[in-house]
């Protein structure tokens, strides 16, 4: 909760509401007074979306859930399920430094493996709002999402949320691309009306923006509790992921997927890293720093 408290606060004096130091206080304690007072939402009543993903698209976690890939990904749920033994750990960003690195199929085969292997009913946010792609991904590309809500001015975020497949796992999309996503997510309303949705779930995964060329990525770091950073190889640069990272106010990095390596040498951060071989396979390796 002291990271909602801190977020609201950093939003109120982005938007230059906040007078002085007490009526700041009392606006963020009136704000968090209104998300702790209204109940989770009925995650049972939500509408319900199929999807029919293309074995081609490596979203393993369903598609061929006995592979070597599939099972590496259970490997990283259950590296993420230890880890939040020992620090708060409930919503985790997905991100990297450039497009074209791997986040969203990374969010997408993370979010169906907490959900079908662990049972713990697991939200899946489309966060890229500039350049959505999960809903593609998913084929719901026809679904209204958070943008719909925004200009809509629905007083309730849930209307949008879908349950996939009969699984314990639901989607909330983008929506239609927005061209100025901080509008929303720097907004006390969405910081609201995300962590009342959140309250209703065990694990919350947003495949968000990459941290170049714009700052949004910064903007979901306010209200996550950790970040997965996706590097592909060939494709991100040494200095865009530097710079990427200090461009983060609150950096909360907890692992690494090196996608697409040419062979299993590691890179530690931390004690999280996960790499993913250049041969054409799904495989993902994990190892823990010593």
């Amino acid at each position: 909760m002291s990271r909602l408290y801190k977020a609201l606060r950093q939003m109120e004096k982005d938007q230059g509401r906040a007078a002085d130091a007490t009526d700041e206080s009392v606006q963020s304690a009136e704000l968090l007074g209104g998300v702790l007072a209204d109940p989770a939402i009925e995650l049972e009543e939500a509408p319900s979306a199929k999807i029919d993903v293309s074995p081609a698209l490596r979203f393993v976690a369903l598609t061929d859930p006995r592979s070597l890939g599939a099972e590496k990904f259970r490997a990283l749920a259950t590296r993420l399920e230890n880890l939040r033994h020992q620090r708060e750990l409930k919503c985790v960003q997905i991100s990297s430094s450039v497009i074209n690195e791997g986040k969203t199929l990374v969010a997408a085969n993370l979010a169906a493996t907490l959900a079908k292997h662990s049972d713990f009913k697991v939200l899946l946010v489309e966060g890229d709002l500039h350049r959505p792609t999960l809903a593609s991904l998913l084929g719901l590309t026809q679904l209204p999402g958070l943008s719909h809500w925004w200009n809509g001015r629905e007083p309730s975020i849930a209307r949008y949320v879908y349950r996939l497949n009969e699984m314990p796992l639901w989607f909330l999309g983008a929506g239609i691309a927005c061209d100025q996503p901080s509008q929303i997510l720097q907004s006390a309303r969405f910081a609201e009306a995300f962590t009342k949705l959140g309250a209703s779930f065990d694990w919350i995964v947003v495949d968000s923006m990459p941290m170049l060329p714009t700052a949004d990525a910064n903007l979901w770091s306010r209200l996550v509790d950790g970040m997965l950073l996706v590097v592909r190889e060939g494709v991100a640069p040494i200095k865009a992921i530097k710079n990427g990272l200090a461009g983060l106010d609150d950096p909360k990095l907890v692992g690494v997927v090196f996608n697409e390596t040419s062979a299993f040498d590691r890179l530690d951060y931390g004690d999280q890293v996960v790499t993913v071989p250049k041969d054409g396979t799904d495989t993902f390796g994990s190892q823990r720093k010593k």
